[in-house]
């Protein structure tokens, strides 16, 4: 289907460019979205007379994301799930989850804004893409932690692996020294033991 671009799309194009997209997608997103309308004789006239007003509209909304953006970009949210002692959850966290959490610390975002390449199937510190406007993004960190203690943890720049490494290496260490001291107080013992050897008497 040959369509106009009503705004910019990514990878697509930008407001007032005509393009050809598969019949679905045009139904079932651009049109009812408003983001774009077919490429008739009709629309295309419609779409220049209102050219200058779509353009002053979307300028005032790309300052106003803009806006949101400065103060969005690098913020941190934390989202509290269950794993396995590997770090994988059981689950996922979907865009739905990351929106809620970014809405709970302040900002409103809606979970189609949220840009997800791939499922966040693991612990640690995971960065996102927010889209706030067809020309501005935002950059989030998603905190996921089994624990607000964790979550801090992981905000410090540890990661679950590091922690585990450190208690493995502390418990080597432990049993090492335990070793020692039984080391050390055997050799006391046998030289007590020695210093308590009477010589035989000579006749």
């Amino acid at each position: 289907m040959e369509i106009v671009l009503l705004q910019r799309i990514e990878k697509l194009g930008q407001m007032g460019d005509m393009v050809h997209v598969r019949d679905g997608y045009a139904r079932n997103f651009l049109l009812p979205q408003g983001k774009a309308l077919r490429a008739t004789q009709a629309n295309l006239a419609r779409f220049e007379a209102e050219r200058a007003q779509l353009e002053a509209r979307n300028l005032e909304q790309r300052k106003e994301a803009e806006a949101v953006a400065e103060k969005l970009n690098g913020q941190q949210f934390v989202i509290i799930r269950s794993a396995s002692e590997a770090g994988s959850l059981y689950g996922s966290v979907t865009a739905r989850d990351i929106a809620e959490a970014s809405t709970a610390g302040g900002f409103t975002v809606a979970r189609g804004q949220i840009v997800l390449d791939r499922p966040v199937k693991e612990l640690g510190l995971h960065d996102l893409r927010v889209v706030l406007h067809p020309e501005v993004s935002a950059t989030i960190v998603v905190n996921v932690a089994r624990s607000e203690e964790e979550a801090k943890l992981q905000a410090s720049g540890k990661s679950i692996q590091d922690v585990r490494a450190e208690e493995e290496s502390e418990s080597e260490f432990d049993i090492a020294e335990l070793f020692d001291d039984i080391g050390g107080a055997t050799e006391e013992e046998i030289g007590g033991e020695s210093t308590l050897v009477e010589e035989p008497k000579a006749e």
